[in-house]
Protein backbone atom coordinates (compact mmCIF):
# COMPACT_ATOMS: atom_id res chain seq x y z
CA UNK A 1 0.00 0.00 0.00
CA UNK A 2 1.21 3.25 -1.05
CA UNK A 3 1.99 5.64 2.14
CA UNK A 4 2.08 9.49 1.80
CA UNK A 5 2.76 11.95 3.71
CA UNK A 6 1.43 15.37 4.03
CA UNK A 7 3.38 18.50 4.57
CA UNK A 8 1.67 21.88 5.52
CA UNK A 9 -2.21 21.08 6.70
CA UNK A 10 -3.04 25.00 6.18
CA UNK A 11 -6.23 26.11 4.33
CA UNK A 12 -5.43 23.39 1.59
CA UNK A 13 -3.12 20.65 2.90
CA UNK A 14 -5.85 19.40 5.73
CA UNK A 15 -8.19 18.36 2.84
CA UNK A 16 -5.39 17.19 0.68
CA UNK A 17 -4.75 14.81 4.12
CA UNK A 18 -8.77 13.98 4.49
CA UNK A 19 -8.88 12.68 1.07
CA UNK A 20 -5.84 10.68 1.24
CA UNK A 21 -7.81 8.78 4.41
CA UNK A 22 -10.82 7.73 2.20
CA UNK A 23 -8.96 6.34 -0.42
CA UNK A 24 -8.29 2.67 -1.56
CA UNK A 25 -4.87 1.74 -2.08
CA UNK A 26 -3.27 4.65 0.09
CA UNK A 27 -2.26 4.76 3.44
CA UNK A 28 -1.90 8.58 4.95
CA UNK A 29 1.57 8.28 6.73
CA UNK A 30 1.33 11.31 8.79
CA UNK A 31 1.37 14.58 8.44
CA UNK A 32 3.64 17.57 9.31
CA UNK A 33 3.60 21.38 9.79
CA UNK A 34 6.28 23.72 11.19
CA UNK A 35 3.33 25.33 13.19
CA UNK A 36 2.86 22.55 15.66
CA UNK A 37 -0.19 23.62 17.18
CA UNK A 38 -2.16 23.46 13.45
CA UNK A 39 -0.40 20.09 13.37
CA UNK A 40 -2.19 18.72 16.39
CA UNK A 41 -5.25 20.35 15.57
CA UNK A 42 -5.72 18.18 12.32
CA UNK A 43 -3.81 15.54 13.29
CA UNK A 44 -6.41 15.05 16.75
CA UNK A 45 -9.24 15.89 14.21
CA UNK A 46 -8.59 13.17 11.64
CA UNK A 47 -7.10 11.00 14.09
CA UNK A 48 -3.58 10.70 12.30
CA UNK A 49 -0.22 10.18 12.88
CA UNK A 50 1.77 13.72 13.93
CA UNK A 51 5.42 14.04 12.76
CA UNK A 52 7.82 16.45 15.03
CA UNK A 53 10.04 16.92 11.76
CA UNK A 54 9.84 16.69 7.95
CA UNK A 55 12.47 14.49 7.70
CA UNK A 56 10.64 11.77 9.83
CA UNK A 57 8.06 12.43 7.98
CA UNK A 58 10.26 11.51 4.82
CA UNK A 59 11.40 8.44 6.55
CA UNK A 60 7.95 6.77 6.89
CA UNK A 61 6.61 7.84 3.39
CA UNK A 62 6.78 6.37 -0.09
CA UNK A 63 5.53 9.74 -1.63
CA UNK A 64 4.63 13.69 0.12
CA UNK A 65 2.17 15.95 -0.80
CA UNK A 66 3.68 18.95 -0.44
CA UNK A 67 0.99 22.00 0.41
CA UNK A 68 3.17 24.51 2.21
CA UNK A 69 3.36 28.22 1.46
CA UNK A 70 4.48 28.86 -2.40
CA UNK A 71 8.24 29.99 -1.63
CA UNK A 72 8.60 27.24 0.20
CA UNK A 73 8.22 24.24 -1.91
CA UNK A 74 11.40 24.32 -3.71
CA UNK A 75 13.54 23.54 -0.41
CA UNK A 76 10.77 20.99 0.65
CA UNK A 77 10.53 19.13 -2.73
CA UNK A 78 14.30 19.29 -2.93
CA UNK A 79 14.80 17.24 0.31
CA UNK A 80 12.01 15.15 -0.85
CA UNK A 81 13.16 14.02 -3.92
CA UNK A 82 16.96 13.51 -2.86
CA UNK A 83 15.10 11.22 0.10
CA UNK A 84 13.47 9.26 -3.13
CA UNK A 85 10.16 9.80 -2.62
CA UNK A 86 7.56 10.89 -5.27
CA UNK A 87 6.00 14.50 -4.93
CA UNK A 88 2.77 16.07 -5.36
CA UNK A 89 3.53 19.91 -5.42
CA UNK A 90 0.27 22.70 -5.06
CA UNK A 91 0.75 25.49 -7.94
CA UNK A 92 2.72 26.94 -8.85
CA UNK A 93 5.51 24.26 -8.98
CA UNK A 94 8.05 27.25 -7.54
CA UNK A 95 8.33 30.84 -6.90
CA UNK A 96 11.11 30.87 -9.41
CA UNK A 97 11.40 29.05 -12.95
CA UNK A 98 15.26 27.59 -12.20
CA UNK A 99 13.74 25.98 -9.04
CA UNK A 100 11.11 24.12 -11.35
CA UNK A 101 14.02 22.68 -13.59
CA UNK A 102 16.50 21.62 -10.66
CA UNK A 103 13.84 19.62 -9.71
CA UNK A 104 12.83 18.27 -12.97
CA UNK A 105 16.74 16.74 -13.38
CA UNK A 106 16.59 15.21 -9.93
CA UNK A 107 13.20 13.76 -10.67
CA UNK A 108 14.43 12.43 -13.93
CA UNK A 109 17.73 11.28 -12.30
CA UNK A 110 15.83 9.38 -9.41
CA UNK A 111 13.08 7.87 -11.69
CA UNK A 112 10.57 9.54 -9.63
CA UNK A 113 7.14 11.55 -10.42
CA UNK A 114 6.33 15.16 -9.88
CA UNK A 115 2.29 16.45 -9.67
CA UNK A 116 1.88 19.67 -9.55
CA UNK A 117 -1.68 20.59 -8.19
CA UNK A 118 -3.53 22.38 -11.34
CA UNK A 119 -6.49 21.39 -9.89
CA UNK A 120 -8.57 23.13 -12.68
CA UNK A 121 -7.36 19.94 -15.31
CA UNK A 122 -9.60 17.55 -13.16
CA UNK A 123 -12.79 20.05 -12.97
CA UNK A 124 -15.22 17.88 -13.88
CA UNK A 125 -17.14 20.95 -15.65
CA UNK A 126 -13.71 20.90 -17.82
CA UNK A 127 -13.54 17.07 -17.93
CA UNK A 128 -16.73 16.82 -19.42
CA UNK A 129 -16.31 19.01 -22.45
CA UNK A 130 -12.14 19.06 -22.76
CA UNK A 131 -13.21 16.31 -26.24
CA UNK A 132 -14.94 19.23 -27.82
CA UNK A 133 -12.08 21.97 -27.53
CA UNK A 134 -10.05 21.39 -30.98
CA UNK A 135 -7.77 24.03 -31.85
CA UNK A 136 -9.01 27.22 -30.39
CA UNK A 137 -8.20 30.66 -31.60
CA UNK A 138 -9.45 32.91 -29.20
CA UNK A 139 -9.75 31.67 -25.23
CA UNK A 140 -11.10 34.62 -22.80
CA UNK A 141 -10.75 34.06 -19.20
CA UNK A 142 -11.76 35.79 -15.70
CA UNK A 143 -10.65 34.68 -12.38
CA UNK A 144 -11.90 37.34 -9.49
CA UNK A 145 -12.25 36.99 -6.11
CA UNK A 146 -12.87 39.33 -3.01
CA UNK A 147 -9.73 39.94 -0.99
CA UNK A 148 -7.98 37.22 1.48
CA UNK A 149 -4.93 37.37 3.23
CA UNK A 150 -4.04 33.56 2.27
CA UNK A 151 -2.17 33.26 -1.16
CA UNK A 152 -0.97 37.12 -0.97
CA UNK A 153 2.71 35.76 -0.34
CA UNK A 154 3.59 35.79 -4.28
CA UNK A 155 1.66 38.07 -7.09
CA UNK A 156 -2.05 37.00 -8.07
CA UNK A 157 -0.32 35.84 -11.23
CA UNK A 158 1.00 32.74 -9.59
CA UNK A 159 -1.97 33.05 -7.10
CA UNK A 160 -5.01 33.24 -8.90
CA UNK A 161 -3.81 33.45 -13.00
CA UNK A 162 -1.69 30.28 -13.57
CA UNK A 163 -4.66 28.70 -13.23
CA UNK A 164 -5.81 29.03 -16.41
CA UNK A 165 -2.43 29.91 -18.19
CA UNK A 166 -2.17 25.99 -17.10
CA UNK A 167 -5.36 25.58 -18.87
CA UNK A 168 -4.93 27.58 -21.77
CA UNK A 169 -1.56 25.76 -22.46
CA UNK A 170 -3.16 22.67 -22.51
CA UNK A 171 -5.70 23.20 -25.52
CA UNK A 172 -3.56 25.76 -27.37
CA UNK A 173 -0.63 23.38 -28.89
CA UNK A 174 1.85 26.47 -30.21
CA UNK A 175 4.98 28.36 -29.10
CA UNK A 176 3.80 31.73 -27.36
CA UNK A 177 4.69 34.61 -29.89
CA UNK A 178 4.47 37.58 -27.50
CA UNK A 179 2.49 38.65 -24.46
CA UNK A 180 1.23 42.11 -23.43
CA UNK A 181 0.24 42.70 -19.96
CA UNK A 182 -0.50 45.35 -17.09
CA UNK A 183 -1.15 45.22 -13.54
CA UNK A 184 -0.80 46.62 -9.63
CA UNK A 185 -0.83 45.94 -6.40
CA UNK A 186 -4.09 47.13 -4.28
CA UNK A 187 -3.88 45.72 -0.84
CA UNK A 188 -0.84 43.97 -0.94
CA UNK A 189 3.19 45.64 -2.09
CA UNK A 190 2.90 42.64 -4.77
CA UNK A 191 0.36 42.66 -8.01
CA UNK A 192 -3.24 42.34 -6.78
CA UNK A 193 -4.80 42.59 -10.09
CA UNK A 194 -3.42 41.48 -13.60
CA UNK A 195 -4.54 41.31 -17.23
CA UNK A 196 -2.74 39.36 -20.17
CA UNK A 197 -2.61 38.91 -23.93
CA UNK A 198 -1.34 35.43 -24.79
CA UNK A 199 0.05 35.75 -28.75
CA UNK A 200 0.47 32.29 -29.69
CA UNK A 201 2.49 31.41 -33.00
CA UNK A 202 -0.44 29.69 -34.75
CA UNK A 203 -2.84 32.70 -34.55
CA UNK A 204 -4.67 32.07 -31.13
CA UNK A 205 -4.84 34.66 -28.70
CA UNK A 206 -6.16 34.42 -24.92
CA UNK A 207 -7.16 37.45 -23.07
CA UNK A 208 -6.39 36.66 -19.22
CA UNK A 209 -7.78 38.51 -16.28
CA UNK A 210 -7.38 37.97 -12.44
CA UNK A 211 -8.07 39.95 -9.19
CA UNK A 212 -7.87 39.10 -5.46
CA UNK A 213 -9.67 42.51 -4.69
CA UNK A 214 -12.70 42.29 -6.01
CA UNK A 215 -16.43 42.99 -4.77
CA UNK A 216 -17.29 39.12 -5.82
CA UNK A 217 -16.30 35.88 -7.25
CA UNK A 218 -16.30 35.01 -10.95
CA UNK A 219 -14.44 31.84 -12.84
CA UNK A 220 -15.24 31.42 -16.12
CA UNK A 221 -13.66 30.82 -19.37
CA UNK A 222 -14.54 31.09 -23.11
CA UNK A 223 -13.17 29.38 -26.28
CA UNK A 224 -13.76 30.33 -29.41
CA UNK A 225 -13.28 27.61 -32.77
CA UNK A 226 -14.00 26.85 -36.06
CA UNK A 227 -17.65 26.85 -35.79
CA UNK A 228 -18.08 26.37 -32.24
CA UNK A 229 -18.35 27.80 -28.86
CA UNK A 230 -17.72 26.86 -25.42
CA UNK A 231 -18.19 28.58 -22.42
CA UNK A 232 -17.16 27.14 -18.70
CA UNK A 233 -18.13 28.56 -15.30
CA UNK A 234 -16.58 26.87 -12.74
CA UNK A 235 -18.41 28.25 -9.57
CA UNK A 236 -21.98 27.06 -11.09
CA UNK A 237 -20.08 24.19 -12.40
CA UNK A 238 -22.04 24.73 -15.62
CA UNK A 239 -21.41 24.84 -19.43
CA UNK A 240 -22.37 25.62 -23.14
CA UNK A 241 -21.50 24.20 -25.83
CA UNK A 242 -23.17 26.13 -29.24
CA UNK A 243 -21.94 24.66 -32.64
CA UNK A 244 -23.07 25.77 -36.04
CA UNK A 245 -26.09 23.30 -37.34
CA UNK A 246 -25.80 21.60 -39.95
CA UNK A 247 -28.98 23.01 -41.42
CA UNK A 248 -27.59 26.15 -41.23
CA UNK A 249 -26.24 25.65 -45.08
CA UNK A 250 -29.42 25.60 -45.96
CA UNK A 251 -30.26 28.66 -44.74
CA UNK A 252 -27.20 30.01 -46.72
CA UNK A 253 -28.26 31.26 -50.09
CA UNK A 254 -31.42 33.18 -47.86
CA UNK A 255 -28.80 35.03 -45.92
CA UNK A 256 -26.74 35.82 -48.89
CA UNK A 257 -29.88 37.34 -50.24
CA UNK A 258 -30.29 39.49 -47.14
CA UNK A 259 -32.98 37.69 -45.65
CA UNK A 260 -34.11 39.05 -42.09
CA UNK A 261 -36.59 36.02 -40.89
CA UNK A 262 -34.30 33.43 -40.30
CA UNK A 263 -34.44 32.46 -36.38
CA UNK A 264 -31.20 32.37 -35.48
CA UNK A 265 -32.06 29.49 -33.16
CA UNK A 266 -31.85 27.38 -36.42
CA UNK A 267 -28.24 28.12 -37.38
CA UNK A 268 -27.06 26.42 -34.17
CA UNK A 269 -27.39 23.98 -31.91
CA UNK A 270 -26.36 24.01 -27.82
CA UNK A 271 -25.87 21.69 -25.33
CA UNK A 272 -25.75 22.68 -21.92
CA UNK A 273 -24.07 20.59 -19.16
CA UNK A 274 -24.60 20.96 -15.77
CA UNK A 275 -21.86 18.83 -13.61
CA UNK A 276 -22.37 20.22 -10.09
CA UNK A 277 -23.78 16.59 -8.78
CA UNK A 278 -20.75 15.07 -10.35
CA UNK A 279 -19.43 11.62 -8.02
CA UNK A 280 -16.32 13.14 -7.31
CA UNK A 281 -14.71 16.66 -6.60
CA UNK A 282 -11.67 17.87 -8.51
CA UNK A 283 -8.98 17.49 -5.43
CA UNK A 284 -10.17 13.91 -4.97
CA UNK A 285 -9.74 13.17 -8.70
CA UNK A 286 -6.21 15.22 -9.15
CA UNK A 287 -5.04 13.14 -5.74
CA UNK A 288 -6.19 10.07 -7.45
CA UNK A 289 -4.87 10.48 -10.39
CA UNK A 290 -1.31 11.46 -9.03
CA UNK A 291 -1.33 8.41 -6.85
CA UNK A 292 -2.33 6.16 -9.80
CA UNK A 293 0.45 7.12 -11.39
CA UNK A 294 2.94 6.35 -8.79
CA UNK A 295 1.49 2.72 -8.70
CA UNK A 296 1.38 2.32 -12.14
CA UNK A 297 4.51 3.74 -13.08
CA UNK A 298 2.35 6.24 -16.12
CA UNK A 299 3.08 9.51 -16.03
CA UNK A 300 0.89 12.16 -14.48
CA UNK A 301 -1.49 14.37 -16.00
CA UNK A 302 0.07 17.27 -14.76
CA UNK A 303 3.70 16.68 -14.49
CA UNK A 304 6.59 18.55 -13.59
CA UNK A 305 7.38 20.30 -17.09
CA UNK A 306 3.69 21.42 -17.67
CA UNK A 307 3.42 22.93 -14.07
CA UNK A 308 7.21 24.87 -14.96
CA UNK A 309 5.85 25.30 -18.42
CA UNK A 310 2.92 27.12 -16.83
CA UNK A 311 5.36 29.20 -14.28
CA UNK A 312 7.52 30.48 -16.98
CA UNK A 313 5.14 32.07 -18.45
CA UNK A 314 3.34 33.69 -15.09
CA UNK A 315 6.77 34.54 -14.32
CA UNK A 316 7.12 36.61 -17.65
CA UNK A 317 3.52 37.88 -17.06
CA UNK A 318 4.99 39.43 -13.67
CA UNK A 319 8.49 40.59 -15.23
CA UNK A 320 6.24 43.09 -17.86
CA UNK A 321 3.61 44.30 -15.41
CA UNK A 322 7.03 44.90 -13.20
CA UNK A 323 8.71 46.67 -16.00
CA UNK A 324 5.74 48.95 -17.19
CA UNK A 325 5.37 49.62 -12.68
CA UNK A 326 9.02 51.45 -12.65
CA UNK A 327 8.47 53.14 -15.70
CA UNK A 328 5.53 54.88 -14.19
CA UNK A 329 7.68 55.21 -11.18
CA UNK A 330 10.25 56.94 -13.01
CA UNK A 331 7.72 59.42 -14.72
CA UNK A 332 6.17 60.76 -11.53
Amino acid sequence: MLRIGVVGVGHLGQHHARKFMAMDDVRLAGIFDKKTSRAKEIAQSLNATRFDSYAALLDSCDAVDIAATTTAHFELAEQALKAGKHIFLEKPITSKVEQAYILLDLAAKKNLKIQVGHIERFNPVVLKVESEIHNPMFIESTRISTFHKRGTDVPVVLDVMIHDIDLILSFVNSPIKNIVASGIGIFTPSIDIATARIEFENGATANVTSSRVSLKQERKIRFFQKDCYIRLDFISQQAQVIKRSPKALLYLPKIMMGATDIDPEQLVDQENFDCSDSPKDALTMELESWTNAIITDTQPVVDGLAGTKALEVAVQIIAIINEQLTKNKNKV
